[in-house]
């Protein structure tokens, strides 16, 4: 796990260094990404839920994978320019990260009829049945959901 202070300490010194003075960084609320690159107001947040259960390697590759992201300009997504530019800041992980979220802050708790659990953090718009137990729709295996903060 990291200390928050701590990694907004290295994410202050990865801007200093790679990027102009323009560019802050800041927590977020999110839930299920871990940071985020935003261009239009030139700030790199990561989520303070999944900051505090990642270890320190994990954060530091998130920086990078955010830095990478400003480095490479509005536009690149995940391309090669990206890539070529996270691979040069020491960026090793993937497009995504495959860390847990921060279940614990879903809303919404469902159970399929064979017992397996999911969550969503906004109210499910239509009728959901479990992927596991079907790789379609199927209403033998549909999901029944419980608003946790109504109960």
């Amino acid at each position: 796990m990291s200390d928050l202070e701590r990694v907004r300490v290295w994410a202050e010194a990865l801007l200093r260094l790679h990027l102009d003075g323009s560019w802050s960084f800041g927590f977020d609320h999110a839930t299920r990404r871990a940071g985020q690159c935003d261009y239009t107001r030139r700030r790199i947040t990561v989520s303070r839920h999944l900051a505090a259960r990642f270890d320190d390697d994990e954060i530091h590759q998130i920086l990078l994978h955010e830095v990478a992201h400003a480095l490479a300009g509005a536009g690149t997504g995940h391309g090669p320019e990206w890539r070529a530019v996270a691979r040069d800041l020491g960026y090793v992980g993937g497009r995504t990260h495959s860390g847990p979220i921060a279940e614990e802050r879903a809303r919404w708790r469902g159970t399929c009829p064979r017992g397996h659990e999911h969550v969503r953090f906004r109210r499910p718009a239509k009728p959901l049945s479990c992927g596991r137990c079907s790789r379609r729709f199927d209403r033998a295996h549909l999901i029944a959901w419980v608003d946790t903060r109504a109960a």
